[in-house]
């Protein structure tokens, strides 16, 4: 159970950063940033290991990198701006700071 807890915790994090990263743009990269961080970190916090930051950074891994390819109609979820690139660029950084911080 709290392996798939994690998942769609990785899951429901990766989906708000994709939907708040454009709002206001400093504001909204930075909140989908700070709200990544603390929800892996609090993943692996609650239980005590660090296998559930994996589970949910994978999840919220592959949620980004499907919104960053194109759908059924050419869209794109990540726009390739400045800020969408930042997103993909910075939260990989914070999921690496978010699963190496100490429980």
């Amino acid at each position: 159970m709290r392996y798939i807890f994690s998942f769609v915790l990785g899951l429901a994090l990766g989906a708000s950063s994709v939907f708040l990263y454009s709002l206001y743009p400093p504001v909204g990269l930075i909140l989908s940033l700070t709200s990544t961080f603390l929800g892996i970190w609090a993943a692996g916090r609650l239980w005590g290991n660090r296998i559930y930051r994996f589970i949910a950074a994978a999840a919220w891994v592959f949620v980004i990198f499907r919104a960053g390819l194109p759908g059924i109609n050419n869209e794109y979820l990540i726009e390739g701006s400045t800020v969408g690139i930042s997103l993909i660029n910075f939260g990989f950084i914070v999921i690496v700071i978010a699963i190496l911080t100490p429980l």
